[in-house]
């Protein structure tokens, strides 16, 4: 059984940064790409910024040059860097990760969300 925690979210007034981490305990072989989505009141989720295994990333539009996905492999753990923060980030944030629980069994986990506001 795989648990994903994330911490770090908040309130933070306009420009100022917040970092997520979400982290994966449990039964771990290894654990492949790692994906941050928010989800604001009314819109659908969206994918915000992605890491693979071998560190190669990639954001969304809207968040480029401002947030950075990073990985602790030794951890089990991503986090998401939020700087300049607008209030159009604010939403739910919730990590995804693509995990091999065993060597034949492969699935994506969802962590519980934390939400992220940031105030004019």
């Amino acid at each position: 059984q795989v648990q994903l925690v994330e911490s770090g979210g908040g309130l933070v007034q306009a420009g100022g940064s917040l970092r997520l981490s979400c982290a994966a305990s449990g039964s771990i072989f290894r654990i492949n790409v790692m994906r941050w989505y928010r989800q604001a009141p009314g819109k659908q989720r969206e994918l915000v910024a992605a890491i693979t295994s071998d560190g190669s990333t990639n954001y969304a539009d809207s968040v480029k040059g401002r947030f950075t996905i990073s990985r602790d492999n030794a951890k089990n753990t991503v986090y998401l860097q939020m700087n300049s923060l607008k209030p159009e980030d604010t939403a739910v944030y919730y990590c995804n990760l693509g995990i091999w629980a065993t060597r034949n069994h492969y699935d994506y986990y969802w962590g519980q969300g934390t939400q992220v506001t940031v105030s004019p």
